[in-house]
């Protein structure tokens, strides 16, 4: 059983050095990583490519790829399922770091767990500089979490109940998730989502019937860091902007297929208020007082409740 480690990378840093190491020092070697860069395209640094075959030299299981036009995000993350062969798949962020088992441990439970759909192994969640953090985000989706009972080592989870719990707070952490290939290429990424298309790629998965395998210990180091998308996208508000009209489309799907709990856990959507909330103090320091505020009448507007036509179809 092949791992297929895909990075949708964005030019060479030292993080993305950071991360190919963790994947080298794997006690497993049923690994193959794949970086897909949209950075030489957008004018970022090229020497990528060159970097991972120095550092890898001969070996086969290392390839590099650089766009010849800039993608984007969205399509870049799909291009690395195309691209994909191996029995599981793990979109890698550029700047996270494996820890030591986390392709054995994979392997293992997908192998014991043949009807699951993906694996989540959690995350560590580290600041820029590789230290431990633990953000208020990440402490409130720690809290609304379904979590294997201690000693337990997994738990199966799936349906509305999976599907509403994410909803209140995705605390799925992507890159630390193997999906089998079959379902991962069935769904793929929607266009039009950046911030949301993980969160969008597990409801499609649930929804069609898709199981997770979640695994007591973490499997990987999640940075969070200024200069990520979701940070960026929450200081300008584009990430909210996103998210709301994802919940918008979210509950009303969801009432359609007859889950009133996801669905009404995608009108409240907890843990994004929460977030929308904790940058409008910093937006205020900066003197940024028209983002704050358009920040905060998004965090407390209600979305719309689905109303069903005569048809049975939302309106």
């Amino acid at each position: 059983m092949l791992i297929d480690l895909m990075v949708p990378a964005f030019g060479d840093d030292a993080l993305v050095r950071e991360m190919a190491r963790s994947v080298f020092a794997q006690d497993d070697p049923n690994w193959r990583l794949t970086a897909i860069d949209d950075g030489p395209a957008a004018g970022r640094a090229a020497g990528l490519g060159e970097w991972l075959a120095q550092a890898a030299p001969g070996d086969d299981r290392v390839r590099y790829r650089a766009n010849p036009t800039r993608l984007g995000i969205n399509r870049n993350f799909q291009s690395c399922v195309k691209a994909a062969e191996g029995d599981l798949v793990v979109l890698l962020g550029a700047d996270d770091r494996l820890l030591p088992g986390f392709v054995s441990t994979l392997r293992r439970t997908a192998a014991a767990q043949p009807d699951v759909a993906f694996v989540h192994a959690g995350a560590r969640v580290i600041d820029a500089a590789g230290d431990p953090t633990r953000p208020l985000v990440d402490r409130v989706k720690r809290a609304v979490s379904i979590r294997p009972a201690k000693g337990a080592g997994l738990t199966l989870a799936g349906g509305e109940r999976l599907a509403a719990s994410l909803l209140r707070g995705n605390w799925m952490y992507f890159p630390s998730v193997a999906f089998r290939r079959d379902w991962l290429v069935a769904h793929g990424f929607r266009e039009g989502y950046d911030v949301v298309q993980d969160l969008d790629l597990y409801l499609r998965i649930l929804r069609a019937g898709g199981k997770a395998a979640l695994l007591e210990r973490p499997g990987i180091e999640y940075r969070r860091h200024p200069g990520s998308l979701s940070s960026t996208g929450a200081k300008d508000g584009s990430r909210f902007a996103e998210e709301r009209r994802f919940f918008t489309e979210a509950a009303l799907e969801l009432t359609d297929a007859g889950w009133p709990v996801a669905a009404r856990a995608a009108r409240l959507h907890l843990t994004s208020r929460l977030h929308q909330l904790s940058a409008v103090p910093e937006l205020v320091a900066a003197g940024q007082h028209r983002a704050a505020g358009r920040l905060l009448r998004h965090a407390l507007r209600a979305l719309p409740v689905p109303v069903r036509t005569t048809e049975g179809a939302p309106a």
